[in-house]
């Protein structure tokens, strides 16, 4: 089992940053598939970005390519979701994931592990 807990939610102005980090706990494991997903109230799921804990690439959905940035911390078995110019329809409840074997997978049926969520609220 995967213990996930988010952090780093809040509520922002447009434009403006937040830093969003998951904590792993458990059995996690160098081969594990992070990702980040989020979901505003009457929407389905929706994909954020991704990457492994081991490195190699990452992923993001085109609606924040270029403002948000996926990382991690080995040492300190987290990750990371650093959000830039934020924008209003960026709100939404941010949920951290983790899957096996997944990798680059922007599917939230492909992750076994989810953490509790994080509301993050941007205003106009």
């Amino acid at each position: 089992q995967v213990q996930l807990i988010e952090s780093g939610g809040g509520l922002v102005q447009a434009g403006g940053s937040l830093r969003l980090s998951c904590a792993a706990s458990g059995r996690t494991s160098s081969t594990y598939v992070m990702g980040w997903f989020r979901q505003a109230p009457g929407k389905e799921r929706e994909f954020v970005a991704t990457t492994m804990w081991s490195g190699g690439s990452t992923y993001y959905a085109d609606s924040v390519k270029g403002r948000f940035t996926i990382s991690r911390d080995n040492a300190k078995s987290t990750v990371y979701l650093q959000m830039n110019s934020l924008k209003p329809e960026d709100t939404a409840v941010y949920y951290c994931a983790a899957n096996h074997d997944k990798y680059g997978s922007s599917w939230y049926r492909d992750y076994d592990y989810w953490g509790q969520g994080t509301q993050v609220t941007v205003s106009s």
